[in-house]
Parts: structure tokens; C-alpha cells; sequence
């Protein structure tokens, strides 16, 4: 059974570079949505054990707007798109065009934006992952939550023991003259799903 450890710094880079082309396919996406020039970037991109993602990300307490896909395909498993509160405010207010501070709680067009927005990364990374790896990742219809930090990893990263305990981590960061926002996909394989992706990332195991 393969397992995260087995990736050196060189694959890192490899997915670090993976997640800067998915931003960039992202970032195209949403400034066709937008009319309007998006940058991104990925200042970040690891494995950690589940147990050190919420340090991470906050505390246990802080709310968090989190979008969970099922992936399909030979290598099944979960990815998520997770925004702290103050990044979700911020990116509906840039989405929608309005001043930074406006949205001060989510209603049905905010959790809309947010997952339409998670669709188009999450499309964008799967796209970049699958062309690395040459494997084919479906993506499930979005599900979405806002709740405390613990509540959602509780009920997104640990039922099912059959997914791994590490995910993979990718920070990406949008930023306009008007915004800087920061999100977190995790990508988490089933086991079974974990091997094959590490031998289309060419490790041995």
C-alpha cells in the first residue's frame, strides 16, 4: 500500500507546479466570467497528516466555507475548496462587484457564488491533475458547508476510514487591485486510488 511518504521535494515541486496550472486555468476561467483580469498564484502546495490541517487553516471554532466534490474515475477519492469566513465574505464581494465589507453573512446568492466559484477551480485543478497524471478525475455535483472549522473537517476529512490520513494540500491565492483571498484545495485519495496516483507521479513503492 503506498502512502504520501514516498514523495520526495522533486514531486512535491511537480504538484506544486500541477496546482500553478490549475490557478492559471482558474484564473483564465473566472476573468472570462468576470470580464475582468484575475490573478492567482500558489504560494503552497504539500502533504499533511489530517490531524495538522486545522492549524493550518485557524482554530477548530472559526467558520469556514468549505466545497466538497466526490472524485471518480481509476483513482476515486474526495477534494475539497475551503475558504476561512473573512475570504468567503471577501470573494463574494469581489465576485458580485461590490465593496470590500459588504457581505456581512451568506445568503442563498452568496453560497451560489461560492460554489459556482468552487466548481470552476476545482474543474480547473482536476483538469491540470489528470492531464499530469493521465488519469481521468470526475467530479461529482458540489456540496457545500459553513460551519465551525472542527464540525466540517470532522464530517468532510474523517468518516470512512478507507480515505487516506494525509491529503494533499494546495493554497491558492486571488488577488485583483481590489482583493487578496486565500483558499485551500485538499485533495484526499481512497488508499486503493492513492497507489495509482503515485505511479503515474512515477514512484516507486
Amino acid at each position: 500500500m503506498g502512502t504520501w511518504d514516498h514523495l520526495d521535494a522533486f514531486h512535491l515541486d511537480v504538484l506544486k507546479e500541477i496546482g500553478n496550472i490549475g490557478a492559471g486555468n482558474a484564473a483564465t476561467a473566472l476573468a472570462a466570467m468576470l470580464n475582468q483580469r484575475i490573478n492567482m498564484n500558489v504560494p503552497r502546495a504539500g502533504v499533511l497528516p489530517l490531524r495538522e490541517i486545522p492549524n493550518l487553516i485557524g482554530q477548530e471554532e472559526d467558520p469556514v466555507a468549505c466545497v466538497e466534490f466526490g472524485v471518480t474515475g481509476k483513482a476515486p477519492g474526495k477534494i475539497f475548496f475551503l475558504l476561512t469566513q473573512e475570504s468567503a465574505f471577501s470573494l463574494v464581494d469581489f465576485l458580485l462587484g461590490q465593496p470590500s465589507g459588504t457581505t456581512q453573512q451568506l445568503d442563498n446568492m452568496g453560497v451560489s457564488v461560492l460554489m459556482e466559484v468552487g466548481n470552476i477551480l476545482t474543474g480547473s485543478f482536476l483538469t491540470a491533475f489528470a492531464e499530469f497524471c493521465r488519469l481521468e478525475f470526475i467530479p461529482s455535483v458540489p456540496a457545500f458547508a459553513f460551519d465551525m472549522l472542527g464540525a466540517v473537517l470532522s464530517s468532510a476529512f474523517l468518516e470512512g476510514g478507507y480515505f487516506s490520513d494525509q491529503a494533499l494540500v494546495i493554497e491558492t491565492q486571488f488577488y485583483s487591485p481590489e482583493a487578496k483571498i486565500s483558499g485551500y484545495f485538499f485533495l484526499i485519495p481512497e488508499e486503493q486510488a492513492l497507489g495509482v496516483i503515485m505511479e503515474s507521479l512515477g514512484v516507486n513503492f
